[in-house]
């Protein structure tokens, strides 16, 4: 894994980020670590490789996303588990996430912030048949629990992600108007319907950034996103991690607060 992000690249991202809710950051992978990437992804989904507390949820056999089940875990061996959570506990996943290049971007993002921590790592899977579709929607709210939302997640390609075959969309700049809901997470058609990107429509502000394998995004929490389908017999992973201000706590009550791993500190 090498480095070939001066500072003055780095920089120019994260205006760009700041100011769209977006950036693209570069090819940093090297074929033979996606290669290795997906073989790992491959042998977690099959259960050849296993942590303790990792988290599955496959897909639905309709590849619709209102068909997706919730709380069913590892479902046996499967090439067509739609999420895999928790993968900082793999050490390939983790010298992904805890290279220099992401550690110089966090740190600048959040300024003045003694350490950053992790909130996800997780791979997003749509599998050879096409797999869901992921609607609209943005990474934060009073669902995730926190005292604060995150605003930073660095999305690597692990397999190419082309414009039909289910790279990210952004719609630009739609970070600057904060959460569409208290909740968070996908949505409301409502509040598509108020900004006319309802339905499947042609706007100027919706950004497809297709990828291959080993490029990577900046994504703002708050910035509208989504992803379709991929091409029949082409599986898509790409792996996403959250990235928080180290002073970041849980919210929960009913069990004990969520603690987060720390990736980096400040000193």
């Amino acid at each position: 894994m090498t480095d070939v992000l001066d500072d003055d690249a780095i920089d120019r991202a994260i205006l760009h980020y700041r100011d769209h809710g977006w950036a693209r950051l570069g090819s940093l992978g090297s074929a033979e670590t996606m290669a290795a990437l997906r073989a790992r992804v491959d042998a977690i989904m099959m259960g050849e490789v296993r942590y303790p507390g990792l988290f599955f949820q496959h897909d639905s056999d309709t590849g619709r996303y209102e068909d997706l089940s919730y709380g069913q875990g590892w479902q046996g061996p499967s090439l067509r588990y739609r999420k895999v959570e928790k993968l900082e506990q793999d050490p390939l996943f983790w010298a992904w996430l805890a290279q220099d290049a992401f550690r110089r971007v966090a740190m600048r993002v959040y300024a003045g912030a003694s350490s950053v921590t992790l909130y996800r790592a997780f791979i997003m899977h749509k599998h050879e048949g096409g797999g869901s579709p992921l609607p609209w929607h943005q990474d934060g709210g009073n669902f995730w629990g926190l005292d604060r939302d995150p605003v930073l997640q660095i999305w690597t390609a692990i397999d190419d992600a082309p414009e039909d075959g289910a790279c990210v969309q952004v719609v630009d700049r739609s970070h600057l108007a904060g959460l569409a809901t208290p909740l968070g997470g996908v949505v409301p058609e409502d509040r598509l319907a108020a900004v006319g990107l309802a339905g499947d429509v042609t706007d100027p502000r919706i950004v497809s950034l297709p990828a291959e394998a080993g490029d990577v995004l900046l994504l703002h929490n708050h910035v509208w996103h989504r992803s379709g389908r991929t091409r029949q017999g082409q599986p898509r992973r790409a792996f996403s991690v959250c990235y928080m201000d180290g002073a970041t706590k849980c919210r929960r009550r009913k069990r004990e607060p969520r603690r987060f791993p720390e990736i980096w500190t400040s000193s």
